[in-house]
C-alpha cells in the first residue's frame, strides 16, 4: 500500500482524527510532507494497514477506556470545540478565521451560546496595582468566590452566563491589576496594564486562539468539578490549578529559560545541549498537530519574533524537526513586546477561562456526574481469615 492521505488512513483505521495523530506522535505511523501542499501530510500505508489489523479484533471496554486517557479516542460528547484536519474549530467555526476579527468577548458569546447579548468582563476591583505573582493573585481571588458563590444546580443558563462574565472580570483584575477601564475589551485592558499599546491586536488574536482546545487536562478538571454541581468559581479554580503544570500552561516558561541560555551560548548550541541531556523541548511539537500548530502559525504571522526566538525555532526544526506550538508563540510575543515574564501564563489563563466556563455550562446542562473507574494494578487483594479465595 503506497503513501496515503489522512482521509484514506482514517477510512482504513476507522478512528477519529485525534487517534490518527496520536499514533503518528507515538511513532506507530510514519509521515512525510504532501508534495503538493506542505501544510498537509501523507501517511505510510503499510503502517496504517498493520495498525488496523492489530485492532481488528474487538477490544474490551477496559482496553478502550485505558487508551482514551492520553490523546486517545474521545471520552465524552461535547458541542464546543474539536480538532480536525489539523485545524481547531469552535462550534463549527475555524478558530484561526475567528481570530481575524473577533475578541474574547465575541468568542465567549459563541461558546457560551448567549446570542447577541452584550458581554463584557469588567474588573470587579479598581485601582489595584499589577500583582507581583499573577497566578497566586488569581488563586486567592477565585478561592474567595468559590467559598461563597452558589452551586450551579437549578440555576438558569442566562444567570450562570452573567455570573461567569463577572468571574472572568475578577480573574482579569487579579492577574492584570484593577486599573484598567472595564468598558474596554479584555485585550485592550491587558495591553494597557502592560503598557504595550502596540501589542493590542496580537493580544486579541492570542486570546481568541487559546479560548478552548477540546478536552485538555485543565478543561477536564473544570468540567469534572462542574459535574458535581460546584460553583463556577470552583471549576475555574480547578482548571487554573491544572493549567499550572509544565506540560500544560507553563510550557512558555521553559521556552523563556531556553532563550536565556541561547543568548549566552547561541541558539543551536543551547538546543543541542537541551536535547543531549534527554530533555523534552518545551513548546515544540503537538500530538494533535503533526503538521504544525495552526494557532502558533496564525499568531506569529502577525508579529516578527526577535532574532533569538527565530534562531531557536530554526535550530529546533534542524535538530528535531518539531514545529513550534502555541506556547512558543506566547513566549515570543511577550519577548517581542517587552511584556512581563508572567504574561504568557496570564494570557493563557484569561483566554482558557472562557473555554472552562463553556464546558462547565455544557456539563451542568447535561446533569451527569463524571466518575471514571480506576484500573487497579496494586498489590494482590488480601482475603479475610476464613474466606474462600477469589475465583
Amino acid at each position: 500500500m503506497p503513501w496515503i492521505t489522512a482521509q484514506e488512513a482514517l477510512a482504513v483505521l476507522k478512528v477519529q482524527p485525534q487517534t490518527l495523530y496520536a499514533n503518528v506522535s507515538r511513532g506507530r505511523i510514519r509521515t512525510k510532507p504532501h508534495p503538493d501542499d506542505v501544510r498537509r501530510s501523507l501517511y505510510n500505508g503499510e503502517d496504517v494497514k498493520r495498525l488496523a489489523g492489530r485492532h481488528a479484533g474487538r477490544r474490551s471496554v477496559a482496553d478502550v477506556a485505558t487508551h482514551t486517557i492520553s490523546f486517545g479516542e474521545p471520552v465524552l460528547p461535547s458541542g464546543l470545540s474539536t480538532i480536525a484536519d489539523g485545524r481547531l474549530w469552535y462550534r463549527g467555526e475555524d478558530a484561526v478565521r475567528l481570530s481575524e476579527h473577533a475578541g474574547l468577548e465575541e468568542t465567549a458569546r459563541l461558546l457560551w451560546q448567549v446570542g447577541k447579548v452584550d458581554l463584557a468582563f469588567p474588573p470587579t476591583v479598581r485601582g489595584m496595582p499589577a500583582p507581583a505573582n499573577p497566578f497566586e493573585a488569581a488563586l486567592l481571588a477565585l478561592a474567595r468566590r468559590a467559598s461563597h458563590d452558589f452551586p450551579t444546580v437549578g440555576r438558569s443558563h442566562q444567570i450562570l452566563c452573567r455570573e461567569a462574565a463577572g468571574l472572568i472580570g475578577t480573574l482579569a483584575a487579579a492577574m492584570l491589576g484593577g486599573g484598567a477601564d472595564g468598558a474596554l475589551p479584555l485585550h485592550r485592558q491587558a495591553a494597557l496594564a502592560w503598557q504595550a499599546p502596540d501589542a493590542d491586536d496580537v493580544i486579541r488574536r492570542a486570546l481568541v486562539l487559546l479560548a478552548d482546545h477540546e478536552l485538555n487536562a485543565s478543561t477536564f478538571a473544570a468540567r469534572t468539578a462542574a459535574s458535581t454541581g460546584a460553583p463556577l468559581a470552583a471549576g475555574l479554580l480547578a482548571g487554573l490549578g491544572t493549567l499550572a503544570g509544565p506540560l500544560h500552561g507553563t510550557a512558555a516558561l521553559g521556552v523563556q529559560a531556553l532563550a536565556e541560555t541561547a543568548r549566552r551560548i547561541g541558539a543551536r548550541r543551547a538546543v543541542h545541549n537541551w536535547l543531549s541531556r534527554g530533555h523534552r523541548l518545551p513548546a515544540f511539537g503537538h500530538p494533535l498537530y503533526p503538521d504544525g500548530d495552526p494557532r502558533a502559525i496564525a499568531l506569529m504571522s502577525h508579529f516578527q519574533p526577535s532574532a533569538i526566538y527565530e534562531d531557536i525555532r530554526q535550530a529546533v526544526v534542524e535538530l528535531s524537526d518539531n514545529p513550534p506550538s502555541a506556547d512558543f508563540a506566547l513566549a515570543a510575543l511577550a519577548d517581542r513586546y517587552g511584556l512581563p515574564a508572567s504574561a504568557p501564563f496570564t494570557l493563557f489563563a484569561l483566554a482558557r477561562s472562557v473555554g472552562w466556563i463553556a464546558h462547565m455550562l455544557e456539563q451542568s446542562a447535561r446533569g451527569s456526574l463524571i466518575r471514571p473507574r480506576a484500573h487497579y494494578d496494586g498489590p494482590a487483594l488480601k482475603q479475610g481469615e476464613g474466606e474462600p479465595p477469589a475465583a
